[in-house]
């Protein structure tokens, strides 16, 4: 299997040499992507395939279920690097349906260090109960879990000290949430994007609010 990939790996070196003589030359002189993409690590959705974007455009960071942990230095020096050093003007963050950390974390089953990865997915669905069950099967429910998973992992990110400071400075960076579908390969905005000044507002209005 090995020798297969790297055959794979230099057909398509060749290939991509031939219809553009510069294309590495020019990759590893700079890297300036445009997006910075925090998914899932499912390896039906890889962030460049799936948004038809070429190496160098997109700067990804990918763990089980896309969940946005307030601990991850992995995740928190990926996107401090994206932001301060990159300099990128998009975040998304990205789930999927048929997701299977979101199925794992609504079963009552164990599923080692995994159960203790999820659990801000079981917070959520504690959360939505009322919403979810109104969904028609377990597998809609599942569905809509992800679309919460990924609307709260936007606002996570927006909350990190790391965003706060960027927009602060006046850096103009946008967080997004989309789901891909495996059945038909199509990404769906959820409409959660969060801009300069859009996290600031909400907060005031909240704080107002109490």
């Amino acid at each position: 299997m090995l020798t297969d990939l790297l055959a794979r790996n230099l057909a398509w070196s060749q290939q991509r040499h031939a219809e553009e003589p510069d294309y590495f030359t020019r990759l590893a002189a700079l890297q300036a992507p445009e997006f910075f993409w925090i998914g899932c690590s499912d390896s039906r959705v890889p962030a460049n395939v799936v948004a038809g974007l070429d190496p160098g455009e997109v700067f990804v960071h990918r763990n089980v279920a896309n969940i946005i942990h307030s601990s991850d230095m992995n995740l928190l020096s990926a996107l401090e690097f994206a932001v301060d050093a990159l300099h990128v003007r998009e975040i998304i963050v990205c789930g999927h349906y048929g997701c299977g950390g979101v199925k794992a974390a609504t079963e009552d089953l164990p599923h080692g260090l995994a159960d203790h990865w999820l659990e801000p997915i079981r917070r959520l669905a504690r959360a939505y109960a009322v919403d979810l069950g109104r969904e028609p099967d377990f597998e809609a429910q599942r569905d809509r879990l992800a679309e919460l998973n990924v609307v709260e992992g936007v606002r996570r990110v927006c909350e990190t000290p790391i965003l706060q400071r960027a927009w602060a400075r006046g850096a103009v960076v946008r967080v997004h949430g989309l789901i891909y579908g495996l059945r038909d390969g199509r990404l769906r905005d959820l409409d959660c994007s969060i801009g300069p000044g859009h996290f600031q507002a909400a907060q005031s209005t909240q704080e107002a609010s109490q």
